[in-house]
């Protein structure tokens, strides 16, 4: 089976896991803030708080911007369900916005008609998070324009686009957001096993971050209320959370950070030859904005007869090719429509779910590999 996505472990990540083995450290020592200070020297963003999933870095986030019971917090229909439960576990009342066809990312005109509902309303978000969907970046100038218009702050949900750019800039560089979160999965760009990472340009909330990460707990005396008892004294501020990323994890991504450029020429080069052999196909390849560089996590296509879609997507897997689809609406998931969601509320981002299949991407897909998938797609369409 040719997988959609699959990590990529060299013997240099396997040395530097071992390396961690022999240590003093496999939870907190060294090698997480080096693997921090990384992603900060990679983005360009001033701090980076890594953690055990990009799902716990979404919390956070949303906990540091202030999200609780009386917010409101949108995103996007079309993603893994993680960009939506952050804001609800918070207990936040929960919204989305419709998605570009052509892309998958939030409308930016269907933001802002929404917004302006809204505000008529009173009824305005507290934050926007905005998913970066397969690697690509939204249209974060534009949402940037929008927060300061109206007055909501941006979480960049970019757990697909880490090594990605727009307008020439690193995602993660938090110049058009508060808080940019990336995943470590093992499909993603680069992987720590499971974990994910928090980076902001403003110290107070990577302060919260850094605290509401490991229980709320402090070491730091000049946030303590009273003088430390001694070397060993500890307060617990907040009601915070076991979130924290090992240095076995941290060690592994350090490793494979070092092949970011490389990963991600590789994957804009697979992505390109697709363009190429699928062109002449009754389908649509991912569309590329000017100026902005996908990490291209995923290659998604969007078939031009829906209708052939379960289909393909079965066909394709009989013939050894792992497809997925990414991703079911958010809101037509059973727990989304207990809130008041149904099919029908998103209706392009639910002609976008008819439509999609993800082909197989990662490095080490072969052109070989690729000409068998081109070659099987068409002989199913």
């Amino acid at each position: 089976m040719i997988p959609y996505g699959r990590q990529h472990i060299n013997q240099a990540d396997i040395d530097a896991v071992l390396q961690v083995l022999q240590s003093d450290y496999l939870t907190q020592g060294p090698a997480v803030p080096a693997f921090e200070q990384r992603l900060c020297s990679l983005t360009g963003a001033s701090h980076a708080i890594a953690m055990n999933s990009a799902t716990s870095a979404l919390h956070l986030a949303c906990l540091a911007l202030g999200v609780n019971s009386a917010s409101r917090v949108w995103t996007s229909p079309i993603s893994f369900v993680a960009s939506a439960n952050a804001a609800r576990y918070c207990g936040a009342q929960i919204d989305f916005v419709d998605v570009e066809a052509e892309t998958g990312n939030v409308c930016i005109q269907a933001l802002r008609t929404k917004l302006e509902q809204a505000r008529a309303k009173d009824a305005l978000p507290n934050v926007v998070i905005a998913v970066h969907l397969a690697g690509l970046s939204c249209d974060m100038q534009q949402l940037r324009h929008l927060s300061a218009e109206f007055d909501f702050r941006i979480i960049e949900d970019a757990s697909h686009a880490v090594g990605g750019q727009y307008l020439g800039q690193a995602v993660g560089c938090c110049q058009y957001s508060d808080i940019t979160v990336f995943s470590f999965h093992p499909v993603k760009i680069i992987t720590t096993a499971e974990g994910g990472m928090a980076l902001t340009n403003q110290p107070e909330l990577a302060q919260q971050m850094q605290l509401l990460r490991s229980h709320g707990i402090t070491r730091e005396e000049s946030q303590m209320t009273e003088p430390a008892h001694g070397p060993w004294y500890y307060q617990q501020l907040q009601l915070g959370y076991n979130y924290r990323m090992t240095d076995l994890q941290a060690a592994l991504g350090l490793s494979q950070s070092t092949r970011l450029a490389n990963i991600i020429a590789r994957r804009q080069h697979l992505a390109r030859r697709y363009q190429q052999l699928l062109a002449g196909l009754p389908l649509d390849c991912p569309a590329q904005p000017e100026n902005i560089l996908s990490s291209y996590h995923l290659f998604i296509i969007r078939l031009h007869d829906k209708a052939k879609r379960k289909a393909v997507f079965e066909g394709l897997r009989q013939a050894g090719i792992g497809v997925n689809v990414h991703y079911i609406p958010i809101h037509t998931q059973p727990y989304y429509q207990q809130l008041g969601f149904d099919w029908g509320d998103f209706p392009i981002a639910e002609d976008f779910y008819e439509r999609i299949i993800s082909l197989p991407l990662y490095p080490e897909l072969t052109e070989q590999q690729q000409d068998f998938i081109r070659e099987q797609l068409s002989a199913w369409l």
